[in-house]
């Protein structure tokens, strides 16, 4: 008897979503699907407005990564002004959102994956939270907290607070970096890299205790995406786009990223508002591609700096070609957190960061504007078209979790199919379908969330949708 398993909503995740899981008359596993429940309307939302307000708007997307779309709507905004922000913009903007990658990726290891990571997916679900890790494991928590926070700081520091700092504008940024904040930041970096340095050691101490997830989380052929820069370097801030496929090879030329509409196409679904994106010439759903950190790892021949390249280099020894397994984001996150600390030390320690040069000005002189950054989650693209008078007519973005979409989709399939074979609902086993989402870290909200209980209610129906199972969970 054909039955439907729904786990409404996926918790530890930013957003709303749920998941339906359908079983045959045998109880295997026959479909399984992620459907993102909320509906992003920002592209509606700007229509009529100056271009010069879209980055301060656009930041309130999301609460989790403002500084992403700070960035990629600002570099669109230079480009509908045709200029060339000073230098020391770019390296100031390349700053924050460096830190938000460190506070984000520190959100997702240490506050959302941890109960999994540290407790294990098996764990009693009353304790299976990010309480139950600060009980067991107090000092690895802090630390997280402690890291995480250090990324926040920076943001303030730099933005003036937190969350939807205004901080970046069309041009560069509103105001130079003090040398007072500078050598703030720089007395806390040895900390928050010796944090990471021995979370990483945990991580990889642990990984053997997980092999069956590896196996089984979203592991299977796909392209994979990013920016680079002309050294074949890791660039969360600009460089063109270049696709690899599973044995690592590059496919095609590398993209321009304003020229990024001959790679990618969109495409919607009927059961989910989050976009279909795919490889355009393999065309669909053949293009199915990841992005984020495992792409990044994957795409990018160096990180650039000397620890991260280390542990680059003992990455890459997973795989003879890419690394496949998307449980591997939470090693590659903790990689870039890595990255990202050793990069900031070097910008800040560059002999022109104070200089005070740090914005341009200009009036509107092209019709049409593309920016992109690399966000926590993946690339991001903020495309826009203005009239004479500097109103927006159009955006289409392409949000960093959307690239995701297909190989989440495809990943919750192949964890169902793994985990539940005899209609058995096993807390367990419900927990992996949700931890394979939860390795990607998919940014759902567009805003903070609201404070509240997260219930998961999992029902089992036969074909003529009696419920013949059920379990709550608070």
């Amino acid at each position: 008897m054909s039955k439907t398993i729904t786990i409404d909503p996926v918790t530890r995740i930013e957003g709303h979503a749920h998941i339906t899981i359908d079983l045959d008359d045998h109880g295997y596993v026959s479909d399984a699907r992620f459907h993102v429940t909320q509906l992003r309307g920002f592209e509606m939302f700007c229509e009529g407005r100056p271009f010069a307000e879209m980055p301060s708007l656009m930041a309130r997307i999301c609460g989790i990564c403002p500084v992403s779309h700070l960035i990629a709507s600002s570099k669109a905004c230079d480009a509908l002004m045709a200029v060339s922000i000073p230098p020391n913009a770019a390296r100031l903007r390349r700053i924050i959102n460096k830190a938000q990658i460190v506070q984000s990726h520190a959100l997702n290891f240490f506050h959302l994956s941890s109960p999994d990571l540290m407790l294990g997916m098996d764990t009693d679900v009353a304790s299976r939270h990010m309480f139950g890790v600060l009980r067991e494991h107090p000092e690895q928590m802090q630390e997280g907290i402690r890291l995480r926070a250090f990324g926040q700081e920076i943001i303030r520091k730099l933005g003036g607070k937190r969350v939807h700092p205004g901080w970046v504008v069309p041009g560069g940024v509103s105001h130079p970096l003090d040398e007072e904040t500078r050598d703030d930041i720089l007395r806390e970096l040895p900390e928050m890299l010796t944090i990471v340095e021995r979370n990483l050691d945990w991580f990889k101490g642990h990984m053997e205790g997980f092999a069956e997830e590896i196996r089984s989380f979203a592991n299977f052929p796909t392209l994979f995406m990013a920016l680079v820069d002309e050294n074949d370097s890791i660039d969360f801030y600009e460089g063109k786009l270049r696709f690899v496929n599973a044995s690592g090879n590059r496919v095609g030329e590398d993209v321009p990223v304003d020229r990024y509409q001959e790679v990618i196409a969109e495409r919607t679904e009927r059961d989910s508002f989050l976009k279909s994106p795919y490889y355009a010439p393999m065309g669909y759903p053949d293009g199915i591609y990841r992005v984020g950190p495992l792409a990044r790892m994957n795409v990018v021949e160096t990180l650039g700096t000397h620890a991260a390249d280390q542990e680059l280099a003992e990455f890459r020894q997973l795989s003879r070609g890419a690394v496949l397994s998307s449980f591997h984001y939470h090693y590659a996150r903790l990689i870039e957190i890595l990255y990202c600390l050793e990069r900031i030390r070097e910008l800040l320690e560059h002999p022109e960061i104070l200089d005070t040069h740090v914005r341009a000005h200009a009036e509107p002189n092209a019709s049409v504007g593309i920016g992109a950054s690399e966000a926590p989650r993946g690339t991001l693209f903020h495309h826009y078209e203005i009239d004479r008078n500097g109103l927006m007519k159009k955006a289409n973005l392409i949000i960093a979790t959307g690239h995701n979409n297909l190989a989440m989709n495809q990943g919750v399939l192949q964890v169902a199919k793994h985990f539940i074979n005899d209609g058995h609902l096993s807390d367990g086993a419900l927990n992996r379908v949700e931890a394979v989402i939860r390795a990607f870290d998919p940014c759902l909200s567009c805003s903070t969330h609201a404070v509240g209980q997260m219930p998961m209610d999992v029902v089992l129906r036969d074909h003529q949708g009696n419920v013949v199972d059920r379990k709550v969970r608070a």
